[in-house]
């Protein structure tokens, strides 16, 4: 029998009880990829990590949700990163994923990290499809929908108000039909990011994605913050800029995404660690 110990992080939280919900574990050693794979079903989060030793970087962290392992996530880079810095000691740290080797830093409990050069491929759906599968109207849908890979690819989806974020409902079928990209490993996913300004610097945004028939919502997406900076790279919009985004509203967690585009072009994201609790698991 091994204990293995694990923390438990709110990330993009302003406050304790708040954020993306996210398990680190702090030695992963000893755990094989089923063994993983059930870790994260049994905490049945959004996604669960593993940090391991690296030789190329700070630590290597492979990410789980509860079906299938990512190359790349947003909150558990962040909130990996915040545990590697307790086990580690260092404000900047490097993490590889299967996406790459991503550097994150900290300013406080606030962390940043660098997202990969997007790459971006038009949307096979109509505007009318977008629309139906969202629930909503097509002149709710804005210009220049994309698939935006800036470390895990998804379909980024511009409406054209605040009122259509919020009054998005979903359709699984639809969004199976429309919404779906192969995984590097295997497999496929389903998904689509919506947002629309709220002031010139301020966003609202949701994620949405099948599970088992029923859509879920993510209260705060890191990936898809990072992509919809790929966005505003691909469709020319004036840089640098920095973005406030709000996610997570309309699922009672709150986050608050930071997003900025450089003048070159490249892609940060930050937001908000805390760390809510520790234990250990015992197999």
């Amino acid at each position: 029998m091994t204990d293995y110990a694990f923390r438990i992080v709110n990330v993009f939280a302003e406050e304790r009880l708040a954020g993306n919900p996210l398990a680190v574990f702090e030695d992963g050693r000893g755990l094989d990829d089923a063994a993983m794979q059930a870790l994260a079903l049994q905490f049945n989060l959004s996604e669960t990590t593993f940090v391991l030793p690296s030789t190329r970087a700070s630590a290597h962290v492979r990410i789980f949700t509860p079906t299938f392992e990512m190359p790349f996530a947003g909150h558990p880079t962040l909130g990996s990163a915040h545990v590697v810095r307790s086990l580690m000691g260092s404000d900047e740290v490097t993490l590889e994923m299967r996406a790459g080797v991503i550097p994150v830093r900290a300013q406080g409990d606030v962390w940043t990290l660098e997202a990969n050069a997007p790459r971006t491929r038009a949307v096979a759906a109509s505007r009318d499809e977008l629309a139906a599968m969202l629930g909503l109207a097509a002149t709710d849908v804005g210009s220049a929908p994309l698939w935006v890979d800036t470390g895990s690819e998804q379909l980024v989806i511009p409406l054209t108000s605040v009122a259509a974020v919020r009054n998005c409902k979903p359709n699984a079928e639809l969004m199976v039909r429309y919404g779906t990209v192969a995984l590097p490993g295997g497999g496929s996913r389903a998904m689509a990011y919506v947002w629309a300004e709220v002031a010139p610097n301020g966003i609202l945004a949701r994620f949405f994605f099948p599970k088992y028939g029923a859509i879920i919502e993510d209260p705060g997406t890191g990936s898809a913050c990072a992509n919809l900076g790929g966005w505003l790279v691909a469709t020319g919009a004036s840089r640098p800029r920095t973005l406030n985004i709000a996610q997570g509203e309309a699922v009672g967690r709150r986050c608050r995404l930071g997003l900025t585009v450089d003048a070159a072009g490249a892609i940060f994201v930050s937001g908000r660690v805390i760390e809510l609790g520790r234990g250990t698991i015992t197999l």
